[in-house]
């Protein structure tokens, strides 16, 4: 999907097929890194993933196939050079409801998004401190709840993205601007409390995980 006013970045709805096959430690890490870090071979990817050149190629051919990613056919020689085709994917767990495997990878996904995440963040627990403090005074996390309808929450769910697409590219040429990831979590505070079933009420949409747009996870 390209950029619109609401969602400004390309973005990809995934099929059960991509679920399928983005539902893998390495292919997860290396849709990621492209999206952070921009178009890149295998054997830079390899490196940066410390793993194979072989094993990066095998699967970028297989996160091309369900159209995660691309050959930017700008390689040198033999070596090709890809890119990410979207900057963020995401999808509706309703859409899968009868696709047990599909479901299976997504709880994968989820799940290994919440391990990318405590691994940036505890990263940037460990360095914090050589951060001037305008930085560290603006970074960290907070918690809170909020009594809502599923209606109520996707419509809350809509207002933070459009504060969130408002500041997306605001720093853009200034020097003293760094990228910000920004996680956003939404689940019930009484997960035990299971409501009954309402037939016709809206599903919210799962968050892409990255994330930050830009991981991907």
């Amino acid at each position: 999907m390209e950029p619109t006013p609401e969602r400004p970045y390309t973005h990809l709805e995934l099929t059960a097929e991509a679920a399928k096959v983005l539902a893998h430690p390495l292919r997860s890490r290396l849709l990621g890194a492209l999206r952070r870090g921009g178009p890149a071979s295998a054997t830079s990817l390899a490196a940066e993933l410390s793993t194979n050149t072989g094993a990066t190629s095998y699967h970028l051919r297989k996160l091309e196939s369900v159209g995660l990613v691309t050959d930017t056919e700008e390689g040198r020689g033999k070596e090709r050079l890809w890119a990410a085709t979207t900057q963020s994917h995401g999808w509706r767990d309703s859409d899968f409801g009868g696709d047990e495997d599909a479901q299976t990878a997504l709880g994968w996904l989820v799940r290994d998004y919440h391990r990318q995440f405590d691994t940036h963040y505890a990263h940037w627990l460990d360095v914090a401190d050589s951060w001037p403090k305008e930085w560290t005074d603006v970074a960290g996390m907070t918690d809170t709840w909020v009594d809502v309808t599923p209606e109520q929450a996707a419509a809350m769910a809509q207002e933070l993205e459009a504060v969130v697409n408002k500041y997306l590219r605001v720093g853009a040429g200034d020097p003293r601007a760094r990228r910000l990831q920004l996680w956003r979590f939404l689940f019930p505070l009484d997960a035990d409390d299971v409501p009954d079933d309402v037939p016709g009420t809206e599903t919210i949409p799962a968050d892409d995980g990255s994330g930050s747009r830009g991981d991907g996870s």
